[in-house]
C-alpha cells in the first residue's frame, strides 16, 4: 500500500499549461501501486515533466478540474 514517500503514478499524457502564468501543467497518470492501482487521474504538476515519468502522489483520491477551452 505506497511507500512511506506516497504512491507512485507514471504519466501517461500531458494536457496542457494552467495557472496565470502557464507555469503548472496538467497532467493524466496512472497508479502504479496501492489499494487504486491502475486508476488514471488528472494532477496538477509544477516544474519540468515528460510522459513516462513517475510522480510520488500523497493522495489517489483528489483529481484536478480539466482545463477549459480559452474564450477569445
Amino acid at each position: 500500500m505506497g511507500t512511506e514517500l506516497g504512491f507512485p503514478a507514471r504519466v501517461i499524457e500531458i494536457i496542457g499549461r494552467t495557472g496565470t502564468r502557464g507555469e503548472v501543467i496538467q497532467v493524466r497518470c496512472e497508479v502504479l501501486e496501492g489499494k487504486d492501482s491502475g486508476k488514471v487521474l488528472v494532477r496538477n504538476v509544477k516544474g519540468p515533466i515528460r510522459v513516462d515519468d513517475v510522480l510520488m502522489l500523497l493522495d489517489t483520491v483528489m483529481q484536478a478540474r480539466r482545463l477549459e477551452a480559452r474564450k477569445k
